[in-house]
């Protein structure tokens, strides 16, 4: 009788496992789990603990100082029926043998040298690597590459805040170890709020290494023009052996390949050889994978197996922070209450902000004028609106209390129940990046506290926001809502 090959069945505490991963994933949402939860494995348990293997040291450090391990801790303790502490440990990576099934991986041949690394203060006052301290040289991307590296789109210039530090993170790491661990990267954003700027920067600092990374540049309209012409030319052969022998592919705008079934076709297998051969592959979008229009089911599952991270728009001290190092950068030391005029007023991109500041510093220089308040306010009247297009704390307020259900009187009270307080905090934190009240006026408004008690706010729910997606998703959403609600102009 012919023997048929058996299957060792689950073990229980393995099966309690998968259990403690379900519930998360039902408790969040499918990006965070799909980043943070879905390639841990049980690496042992006892009677008061469970270790957790981790795909690397980055994930196990965004897990253990992020709201996540608590959320972790009690899944699993729920699942295993008693009350477990999590330890995290990095997993030894495998090693695909060559008659395995898998693709067997292949050193790419690349970085023999480190990138030394400086420090630079952030806005929240944190301090992030920031590139190489050696002078960097010319961008060497592949000659067939559309782009050309501006310097100025450096890690070092970058300003980090809340809403992009996790794709900031994301793209140093990359740096660190191309190919391997976030493979593909792909950063989303609405235009304007700084994905280029970050393709470049880890570009540049791949092009700095040596032996010096193959690296093709494209938008993907440029990847779809290229494949047309090939096709018309019988030369498909030679488009799939240039763009298939790359150590670095960078694709921006990717969303580009929606209703181009043919075209989707191609770039699959492009993208299967590039990742089989342990090649970094780089994508930029307007939108999630998921979003993007009839893309391909198992292109989106490609896109999504790597690291997906969305930069959200600044909030008010990150926008303060890019306008300051902005001017810095063209030679004009901007006062405070410029800088605070400008980042209040334009919320809507980083485009934006430095359209803004090229006429203020141009106009200024033209007419030998001091760049005060109210000589911004004159030369950009088109895009700050007077002040009566200011956002009223009682709207904050409002849809706050619409948000959270909970009493205006409450938020303004003394309560400090749970709910209340966070509640508060909420409405102080907005309150600071959509106005132009002091910390005074605004704690006055929100229960009469002092103006040490909304820093301790800001400063809070800053974080919270940065360890927790749905926190960061509700304060833009509370945000957007009462931008709606402007004073008349």
């Amino acid at each position: 009788m012919e023997s048929q090959e058996q299957v060792a069945p689950a073990s229980p505490d393995h099966t309690r496992f998968t259990h403690c991963l379900e519930l998360i994933k039902q408790r969040t949402k499918g990006p965070v789990f799909e980043t943070w939860f879905q390639k841990l494995e049980l690496i042992s348990l006892d009677e008061t603990a469970i270790r957790i293997g981790t795909l690397n040291q980055f994930v196990k450090q965004w897990i253990e100082e992020g709201e996540l391990l608590p959320l972790l801790e009690k899944a699993a303790s729920e699942a295993f029926g008693r009350p477990l502490k999590a330890a995290l440990v990095v997993k030894p990576r495998p090693q695909a043998s060559p008659d395995s099934g898998t693709a067997s991986v292949a050193s790419a041949p690349s970085a023999a040298g480190t990138v030394t690394t400086t420090t630079s203060l952030a806005s929240d006052g944190s301090r992030t690597p920031t590139g190489t301290t050696t002078p960097r040289p010319r961008g060497r991307l592949e000659p067939d590459s559309i782009v050309q590296l501006k310097d100025e789109y450096a890690f070092e210039n970058y300003v980090v805040g809340p809403s992009n530090r996790f794709a900031h993170a994301a793209a140093l790491a990359v740096v660190k170890n191309p190919g391997r661990d976030y493979n593909p990267l792909f950063i989303h954003s609405n235009v304007g709020l700084g994905k280029t700027h970050l393709l470049q920067a880890i570009c540049h600092e791949l092009v700095a290494r040596e032996p010096h990374p193959r690296i093709l540049y494209l938008s993907c309209e440029e990847f779809v023009n290229r494949f047309v012409t090939a096709l018309s030319n019988h030369a498909l052969e030679t488009f799939r052996s240039k763009h298939r022998s790359m150590d670095v592919l960078v694709i921006d705008d990717i969303h580009f390949l929606a209703d181009k079934r043919q075209i989707q076709e191609e770039f699959f297998h492009t993208f299967n050889a590039l990742y089989n051969a342990q090649k970094q592959i780089i994508l930029s979008s307007d939108s999630h994978p998921s979003e993007i229009p009839t893309l391909e089911e198992r292109l989106v599952s490609r896109f999504n197996s790597g690291l997906v991270a969305k930069i959200e728009p600044p909030p008010f001290e990150t926008r303060a922070a890019i306008i300051k190092k902005k001017a810095l950068s063209r030679g004009c030391d901007l006062s405070d209450d410029v800088v605070q005029l400008l980042a209040q007023r334009i919320d809507s991109n980083i485009r934006e902000i430095e359209g803004a500041l090229n006429r203020l510093i141009g106009t200024a220089s033209l007419t030998n004028t001091r760049i005060d308040r109210e000589f911004a306010s004159q030369v950009l009247r088109d895009l700050l609106g007077d002040d009566g297009g200011a956002v009223p704390l009682h709207e904050i307020a409002d849809v706050v209390c619409g948000k959270l259900r909970v009493k205006l009187t409450d938020i303004q009270s003394k309560r400090r129940t749970k709910k209340v307080a966070f509640a508060r905090h909420i409405a102080m934190f907005v309150a600071r990046n959509v106005t132009e009240h002091t910390l005074a006026e605004i704690g006055s408004h929100f229960g009469g506290k002092d103006h040490t008690t909304v820093l301790y706010a800001i400063e809070k729910i800053g974080g919270e926001a940065e360890r927790n997606p749905e926190t960061r998703a509700l304060i833009e959403e509370i945000q957007r809502e009462a931008r709606g609600r402007r004073g008349p102009r």
